[in-house]
């Protein structure tokens, strides 16, 4: 899972990529409002960890710029303003949760899996996709009742074409996920980590969509 982090204090955003690096998120982080607004134009994130107080651009009209442009992605807001004005406000402009500084990482860490359940409206922690089964928690692949172990950015591709099955995703998107702004890609990386899936979980799991990208199909 690739996450957008937004926050101007640089030990805090230290702290906090570091401790989603440690759970295996690929993290982007800026220190101010335009950049994070600029980013949000051209990539593609799962979930954007947003600072309220942020210089350039406050992170009220980053959310709301995003939503203006019908993004969906979902939004955690770090605040150290504690007023129920500004939550009402955060969430009236489309914020999915709020976390009061200071605040402890392993609560992030369930917060930021809880508003991914609610986008891909499961109820349950884990993914079930007929006898494959992927626990976010654990960061375990279940498959024929059999524990895969997956290395990082293959687990992370893995849930992002099995939650959107059905639908194609380009090589861009794909990357993109699985890939931060300060990690050398290969050319053909991507194919390689679909190549592994392929021999771990049979070849007719993940279609080629020539010109387009890959998918999983819906399950049957």
């Amino acid at each position: 899972m690739r996450i957008l982090l937004v926050e101007d204090d640089e030990h805090l955003g230290y702290a906090v990529k570091l401790g989603l690096q440690q759970e295996d998120y690929s993290v982007d982080w800026v220190k101010d409002g335009l950049t994070a607004d600029q980013a949000l134009k051209t990539e593609s994130f799962d979930s954007i960890v947003l600072d309220l107080g942020l210089p350039k651009m406050d992170g009220l009209e980053v959310l709301r710029n995003l939503r203006k442009r019908q993004q969906d992605t979902p939004v955690l807001i770090l605040t150290a303003r504690d007023s129920v004005e500004e939550r009402v406000k955060g969430l009236d402009l489309g914020a999915d949760d709020y976390m009061n500084k200071p605040f402890k990482i392993a609560e992030l860490h369930a917060r930021l899996r809880a508003i991914q359940r609610r986008q891909h409206a499961r109820a349950t922690p884990e993914i079930t996709f007929g006898s494959l089964i992927i626990d976010p928690i654990a960061h375990q692949v279940t498959f024929h009742n059999e524990v895969i172990n997956l290395p990082r950015r293959e687990f992370s591709l893995l849930q992002k074409l099995i939650e959107n099955h059905g639908r194609a995703l380009s090589r861009e998107q794909l990357n993109q996920s699985i890939y931060s702004w300060d990690e050398d890609v290969d050319s053909n990386a991507l194919e390689v980590h679909i190549h592994n899936l392929r021999k771990k979980f049979g070849s007719e799991l993940i279609r080629t969509i020539r010109g387009v990208g890959y998918m999983v199909e819906k399950a049957e």
